[in-house]
């Protein structure tokens, strides 16, 4: 299978995980920074304060992405560096870093992809109710209203969110990640509504303070259910259950349709609103509004999924992984289908143009001896998963692929402990090492823009 030869190449990163000097320039605390200074809340207590210091090391990490020859670079901002309460004061210290970041970005060629927000909710809107308050909604689009007006002329992606699943879920509903709180079910149906509404105001933001056309795009994330057979029985069960609603109610939130039904279609799906009916908080017709303002762009975060096949009884049955299935050095299973069914469910859903904004896996990768990072399982990994997707690509108007991540770096709570960067970080020296799979990278991208036919 081919990739069309506009197919854009990119990797990923957020701005906690990478950027270091968040003591530096007036930025503000977020609920991360506080988060990390608890005993026991994070691998080893490590913090990302440092992380890979791309706050002073932007150029040099600029200079690697344009060595693989990337196209493009999605980054996110943090809100505390350009507002250190999350509304009313500007820091233009702040804004003036990711200026540099852009101008650097673009002097080489490399188009930027904003996401407006990667999980760091500032600390004083948290201390306001944070998700829970419906002013968030607004205080959101106050931040996105001064990005746009500032960024704009440069930059024409945007990303409003990236995986509500994530920073609702595991931040609220189970409390591993930040602020690590336990909250009842109710009150993240609140919260769920609230971020689905700032993801409106902020279309709404970008769009008044453009300086010129967008293409604003939404990241959520997804394991996919893909089927067990090409059979219609099959595909049909495997969709049913990819969309549906979660019989765990403790884990209410791993799912597609909450998050974006409403976002495409201006309501959410009939099926949540009466099993979750107990639950749910005021719902207007001007939130749907709202929260429906149209997008560009549709995307999705994709790294594995689960088999599913139609039962005997009619009904969807998720099947149970053999013993001994791969998985990655984050033990998570290795299911290359997944870049195939999730874009091909995606695309014939919600009908936009879509991008796999993550991918990727975490190795057990260290400098060996001879001087180099010999991570073959990532590159086998990346093969197969873009197998996949090329065949996707060629029945449904995919844009593009970002690998994750650029760089190793801070992964939440389990802190350094997991390495998914294409490059190798030093965290004692910074020294960024290329590993195997980079090179890797940097030669298949090169390999399908050279070929008439987008080979790769």
């Amino acid at each position: 299978m081919d990739f069309k030869k506009d197919f854009i190449w990119g990797a990923a990163t957020s701005s906690y995980q990478i950027e270091g000097g968040q003591k530096e320039d007036g930025k503000g605390d977020h609920i991360w920074n506080i988060f990390c200074r608890e005993p026991d809340r994070v691998y080893e207590n490590q913090t990302a304060d440092i992380a890979c210091d791309h706050y002073h090391r932007y150029k040099e990490d600029v200079e690697i992405m344009a060595d693989l020859g990337l196209d493009a670079y999605r980054f996110s901002i943090d809100w505390t560096r350009i507002m250190p309460e999350g509304k009313g004061e500007v820091n233009e210290k702040g804004l003036a870093f990711y200026d540099r970041l852009i101008d650097s970005l673009l002097e080489k060629n490399i188009t930027p992809y904003i996401t407006l927000f990667h999980w760091e909710t500032p600390y004083e809107l948290y201390k306001r109710g944070g998700w829970m308050n419906p002013d968030i909604a607004e205080w959101f689009g106050e931040y996105v209203a001064v990005l746009s007006d500032r960024y704009s002329d440069r930059v024409k992606h945007f990303f409003t969110l990236n995986e509500p699943q994530c920073f609702v879920g595991l931040g609220f509903v189970n409390g591993v990640h930040a602020p690590g709180v336990k909250l009842q079910i109710r009150d993240t149906f609140e919260m769920s509504h609230n971020v689905l509404r700032a993801h409106g105001r902020a279309v709404q933001a970008l769009r008044a303070k453009a300086h010129q056309p967008l293409d604003i795009g939404y990241a959520p994330t997804s394991g996919v259910a893909y089927p067990a057979t090409d059979s219609p029985e099959d595909i049909e069960a495997a969709k049913k259950v990819y969309f549906g609603a979660q019989e765990d109610l403790r884990n209410w939130h791993w799912n597609v349709a909450w998050w974006s039904d409403p976002v495409i279609f201006g309501a959410y799906p009939e099926e949540f609103l009466k099993k979750y009916e107990a639950f749910l908080p005021r719902i207007t017709d001007a939130d749907m509004k709202l929260i429906s303002e149209p997008i560009d762009t549709y995307a999705q975060n994709i790294y594995n999924g689960y088999q599913v096949r139609a039962g005997k009884d009619g009904k969807p049955e998720v099947l149970k992984r053999y013993d001994g299935f791969p998985k990655t050095g984050s033990s998570w299973p290795v299911t290359p289908e997944v870049l195939y069914w999730g874009p091909r469910f995606l695309c014939e859903r919600y009908q936009k143009p879509f991008y796999i904004t993550e991918n990727g896996m975490s190795c057990h990768d260290w400098v060996s001896k001879d001087g180099k990072v010999h991570d073959y399982n990532r590159i086998d990994f990346t093969q197969r998963y873009l197998d996949h997707l090329a065949k996707a690509a060629n029945e449904y108007d995919i844009r593009g692929y970002f690998y994750w991540s650029l760089l190793d770096n801070f992964e939440w709570n389990l802190g350094y402990s997991e390495r998914f960067g294409l490059v190798h970080v030093d965290y004692e020296t910074q020294k960024r090492t290329w590993k195997d799979s980079a090179f890797w990278y940097r030669d298949m991208i090169k390999k399908v823009k050279e070929s008439k036919s987008g080979n790769w």
